[in-house]
């Protein structure tokens, strides 16, 4: 038994069959000793990977856990993780494959054999089994019993025919998502969706139905019929949509940089209350960051296959670099009655989603308002340098 073996034991985390746990590189100072279980055929990887208190490891089969920082009572039943968070209460099932820049907050699952990279979902959102749902972004939904829910063998397309990734999707939104108070968003199972799309809260996509446009109506009902039969010339369907593609991406990018000043301003002080919290709050952000940093980059190795013969096209590629750079810039802070009453909750105790959900409707609205600034503000930098692609992001 190494010395990582012992130092854990001692420390009081269970390891039910310590000869069949690898531990490589793990720091103990951050797994916590409060009713942390470690399973036969756990794998903990990597300086940086937090375990909080009551997370449960390997319950279902091995686990391997890489760089990964996990919240309170997360249960990882068997997979692989790496360089992802999962916050108070998520849950994954047997045989996840989740990467990089993957954020599950409070209460989100998913079950088993689930692939996931650069995807965020907020409290309460529920993935069924055999779904591939990588570089989107859900929320929706108020509770266990009221969730946005992805059916069983769903796909989000995220690779088109010319190796491109510029595809992420926005189902639901950030300004509203993060007060945990929308209708749920419902994706029917064996569908799919070719990003990049945005869809409304409270809408339903019917089982079976591959959406490849937005649903911008709110509790609606969309059913998609199979598509026409026909064949074209490859080349000439390529890009012609440029601007669309472009403005999707920021909308998304605009998305993250709301949800990161969120993470900063508004959970700080609930992260700083619980054990180990301050490292989860850094994997988050560092989380936030990667998807940023992987979403500018596909725009930018976008623009290089642009054909400067076609006037949008060249504009998007002369123009990338300056609205990419438009994105590092600073935010305003959030609302000091927002600031005031997340504190006061968070001081006193109460749990992250009930404090939210506790907000007066006054103070809502205006952190709702404060989120849709910097969304907002994104569009104004960008509209010198791209109108046409910034009207298209306003719509």
């Amino acid at each position: 038994m190494s010395e990582l073996h012992a130092a854990l034991l001692a420390k009081g985390v269970t390891i039910r069959c310590p000869e069949s746990v690898d531990l490589d590189g793990i720091d103990p100072d951050r797994i916590s000793a409060d009713g942390v279980v470690l399973h036969a055929g756990t794998r903990l990887r990597g300086a940086s990977t937090v375990v909080s208190a009551g997370c449960e490891l390997g319950r279902e089969g091995p686990v391997t856990v890489e760089d990964c920082q996990l919240g309170p009572k997360v249960a990882l039943k068997g997979g692989y993780a790496a360089r992802s968070v999962f916050l108070a209460g998520a849950s994954l099932g047997l045989g996840h494959h989740i990467r990089e820049g993957t954020l599950l907050e409070e209460e989100a699952s998913v079950a088993h054999c689930v692939g996931l990279k650069q995807t965020i979902l907020l409290p309460f959102v529920t993935l069924g089994s055999l779904i591939n749902f990588c570089d989107c972004l859900m929320a929706g939904g108020t509770s266990r019993k009221d969730h946005s829910e992805v059916g069983s063998s769903y796909i989000h397309f995220n690779f088109t025919p010319t190796g491109d990734k510029t595809t992420p999707s926005l189902f639901g939104d950030i300004p509203r998502g993060v007060m945990l108070r929308e209708r749920p968003i419902f994706l029917g199972g064996q569908g799919g969706t070719v990003g990049p799309v945005q869809v409304a809260y409270g809408a339903t996509v019917g089982a079976g139905s591959i959406l490849r446009s937005d649903v911008i109506r709110e509790d609606s009902l969309t059913i998609v019929g199979p598509p026409p039969s026909m064949t074209q010339d490859a080349a000439s369907a390529e890009y012609r949509a440029i601007n669309r593609i472009v403005a999707k991406n920021l909308a998304y990018v605009a998305s993250l940089d709301a949800l990161q000043e969120w993470h900063r301003q508004v959970r700080a002080p609930f992260f700083a209350a619980s054990e180990l919290g301050p490292l989860v709050a850094e994997g988050a952000l560092a989380a936030l960051d990667s998807a940023r940093t992987e979403r500018l980059s596909r725009l930018t190795a976008l623009a290089t296959k642009m054909d400067h013969r076609v006037d949008h096209q060249r504009a998007v590629a002369e123009q990338i670099d300056s609205v990419c750079r438009l994105f590092l810039s600073a935010a305003p802070a959030a609302p000091a009655q927002l600031l005031e009453a997340t504190a006061a909750a968070a001081a006193a105790g109460t749990a992250y989603v009930s404090a939210i959900q506790g907000l007066d409707e006054d103070v809502v609205a205006a952190g709702t308002h404060w989120l849709t600034t910097i969304i907002e503000a994104r569009w104004q930098q960008v509209e010198p340098l791209l109108p046409a692609v910034a009207r298209l992001g306003r719509r």
